[in-house]
């Protein structure tokens, strides 16, 4: 028994059935990235003064990959607009660049999440002065990374962080709670905005903004909390991981469906072109409606 409609629209309707469920689909997902936006705007705006972190995610990276699926919603519009000319090769090779730009998009997000779990913040009980951009000033926070100096960590205070949540020694050892297993941590007063070369941060651990370093010794009894950047970091952190985690799945899923269509798929073109045309629709469809998500996803995460 044949399926009606799967090549040629309703005459009620003028949609054929895959544009149907499609709509249907996305105004579930419409719903689902809605309710999880509000719950976002809701926490942010009570939140209560200097409570909410900022300037913790990279801008640029997130530009970037805006930029990486905007051009992935153009070379999809482009494929699907070659077909329907009858150009099969270079619709073979516009989703080639989807392809590219969406596993491009995942890769670097990742790289973005590791760099979070490397990244530390060092709550202390008192505040301390430290030395920031030339000025000295009073702080009861610091950001850093943990690294080696023998068998010993210490702490380099940076805005660009490496290290680990879950520390070793040089004997592989793992030291779970850095806090309580030494007595002291050495602080790096003055954060550099840059990610470095070796050369560089062994020339910065000397000298930055023209005055010598001073190491500041902050004791285990003095550290009232440590924590990576990872959803247990705070509320803003639970709330970026929930949603770039969940829309990368989206990204991850209509990827795998676009390659499917483009590769063991496209035997369909020569068998029912039409119903192959319209499969190509509905996965550029969806492939819009993740991008646009994304394009509220950045301004509201990284720059507000």
């Amino acid at each position: 028994m044949e399926i009606p409609y799967t090549s040629k629209p309703r005459p009620d309707t003028g949609l054929y059935n895959a544009k149907v469920g499609i709509w249907l689909f996305l105004a579930s997902e419409v719903m689902l990235f809605g309710a999880l936006f509000s719950a976002y705007i809701l926490l942010r705006v009570g939140a209560g003064e200097g409570t909410w972190p900022h300037g913790l995610l990279s801008i640029p990276i997130g530009t970037f990959n805006t930029f990486v699926l905007i051009t992935s919603s153009v070379t999809v519009v482009l494929g699907w607009a070659s077909l329907q000319v009858g150009n099969f090769g270079r619709y073979k090779v516009y989703q080639a660049i989807t392809i590219l730009c969406a596993f491009g998009f995942l890769g670097i997000k990742s790289f973005e999440y590791r760099d979070k779990f490397k990244h530390y913040e060092v709550w202390l009980k008192n505040p301390i002065t430290v030395h920031q951009g030339g000025k000295e000033v009073q702080t009861d926070r610091l950001l850093g990374h943990i690294e080696y100096e023998g068998h010993h960590p210490y702490f380099w205070n940076t805005a660009r962080l490496a290290g680990s949540p879950e520390i070793k020694d040089k004997n592989g050892k793992v030291v779970k709670a850095a806090v309580a297993r030494v007595e002291s941590f050495k602080f790096q007063p003055d954060p550099i905005h840059y990610t470095m070369s070796p050369k560089e941060m062994a020339h910065a651990k000397k000298e930055s903004f023209g005055h010598p370093h001073q190491e500041i010794e902050i004791k285990a009894s003095d550290v009232k909390r440590l924590s990576a950047f990872v959803p247990s970091h705070s509320t803003f952190f639970a709330i970026y991981f929930t949603l770039t985690a969940l829309h990368g799945l989206h990204v991850l899923g209509g990827a795998i469906v676009i390659f499917y269509i483009w590769g063991p798929g496209a035997k369909m073109w020569k068998t029912d072109p039409q119903r192959y045309m319209n499969r190509v629709e509905v996965s550029g469809l969806f492939w819009h409606f993740v991008d646009l998500v994304w394009i509220f996803l950045f301004p509201i995460i990284y720059l507000l």
